[in-house]
């Protein structure tokens, strides 16, 4: 759990429950610590980083449970965490931009207390892996077309299980009525045009959602903040989407 900067200690603070990246198979509350860190400054609110079961040892939908089951316990103990539970967002990069919009879309639907903001950075939001981004994207980025693939084939093995919202929420029958977005993609990116897709979808179908689009930067630069100072400016971005939502100055 991370406090802002200043924030007094006894403070109920707005909260973004955060889901980290790795394809579902890699990544820690370790390594996403530091963008934990900037984010909850940014905010000058709360952020609850969520570890998750990861596969191969634990496939789908074992982490949508895990996530699911964290934005739960958020919620019931947010008095106990000093945090307001009428402010809780989900947000997440990549793998976990993917999770937190399937809690947006559980929360609509009353499978998880709904939040009330999705913050997708460079979201997966369709397993099949056929969009033009896919072709783009074939050697030479931290993300390339082939370890994606690895990723899928490793968190849901089952092709029929990929067309599942819970793990491809761009398939999802409707996304109406799930919370206002921030969405996020980059150009170099094998997920660009589905995170873009995913956007126009929700604008369509009546969201309220800020889409970014970062055309000169690759997947994973959010924590790359030490040699990509546009890390830090769109976090800075994001992160003021989000205040606006809770209407802090």
């Amino acid at each position: 759990r991370y406090r802002g900067l200043g924030t007094a200690p006894d403070a109920v603070l707005p909260c973004l429950v955060f889901i980290h990246g790795g394809g579902w198979v890699i990544g820690s509350l370790y390594t996403y610590d530091q963008l934990c860190r900037s984010l909850a400054n940014h905010l000058g609110a709360c952020v609850i980083s969520v570890d998750y079961r990861l596969a191969p040892e634990h496939r789908f939908p074992a982490a949508v449970d895990d996530c699911a089951a964290a934005l739960r316990f958020v919620t019931d103990q947010a008095a106990a965490l000093r945090i307001d539970p009428a402010r809780i967002a989900v947000g997440g990069d990549s793998a976990g931009g993917n999770l937190s919009a399937v809690m947006a879309l559980m929360g609509r639907d009353g499978a998880v207390p709904a939040p009330g903001f999705q913050l997708l950075l460079y979201p997966v939001t369709d397993m099949a892996g056929e969009t033009r981004s896919y072709d783009r994207c074939i050697e030479g980025y931290p993300l390339t077309t082939t370890t994606m693939r690895w990723f899928i084939d490793h968190y849901v093995p089952q092709a029929a299980d990929r067309i599942d919202w819970r793990a491809s929420p761009l398939r999802a029958a409707s996304l109406a009525g799930t919370a206002p977005a921030f969405v996020m993609t980059c150009g170099h990116d094998p997920l660009c045009d589905e995170g873009i897709a995913y956007a126009k979808r929700l604008d369509g179908e009546g969201v309220a959602v800020t889409h970014l689009h970062v055309a000169n930067q690759m997947h994973a630069y959010l924590t790359m903040g030490r040699f990509i100072p546009t890390s830090d400016v769109t976090l800075r971005q994001a992160a003021a989407a989000l205040r606006a939502h809770w209407g802090l100055a």
